[in-house]
């Protein structure tokens, strides 16, 4: 099939499919940003990610696709439990620190940000809007990324503040309609 061209948009046939295309289409939705964290050996760990969802209230799960890439998801695997720090707007800086590519065990992410381990040893990250840690319970492969399944064992809403969101490749906060 050909690609169709107009208005504001494209589309295109799966039989053409196109990353690029993919990805600019996705980013059309808007997402929060989160830092995942974890803490293999008592040593920290952890990155920046918007694949994240509450997955089931009863059990308590969340879903959390980190990509096959990530240097930094297998030290949260290893660890067995990770945190989802929900970010708040002001904290665009945090979110640039731990979207970078870590060496080591991730101590130079977390060079001068305010943290403590949490119920699950992950680091909980001051200055979030909520967190929520988990064990986890299962990782499912999906093409390029995994499809990682946690339990929920503690959670706390920190603060009332707006989120970080990410839309089309930027950053930017929420404002109500109204």
């Amino acid at each position: 099939m050909a690609t169709r061209r107009g208005g504001a948009g494209y589309t295109v046939a799966m039989n053409t499919f196109d990353q690029q295309a993919l990805r600019g289409v996705m980013g059309q939705f808007c997402t929060g940003v989160v830092i995942a964290t974890g803490a293999p050996e008592g040593v920290p760990a952890g990155f920046a990610a918007q694949s994240f969802v509450s997955l089931s209230l009863d059990p308590p799960l969340v879903a959390l696709c980190p990509g096959k890439t990530s240097t930094s998801w297998p030290k949260l695997r290893e660890a067995g439990a990770f945190c989802i720090n929900v970010l708040a707007a002001e904290q665009g800086d945090v979110c640039a620190a731990f979207a970078r590519p870590g060496g080591g065990a991730g101590e130079d992410k977390f060079a001068g940000v305010d943290w403590r381990p949490g119920q699950t040893g992950a680091p909980v990250l001051g200055g979030t809007l909520a967190y929520i840690e988990c064990t986890l319970e299962q990782e499912i492969e999906a093409g390029d990324h995994y499809v990682a399944i946690g339990r929920v064992q503690a959670i706390e809403q920190v603060s009332d503040a707006g989120p970080l969101l990410f839309f089309r490749g930027g950053y930017g906060e929420f404002s109500a309609a109204g």
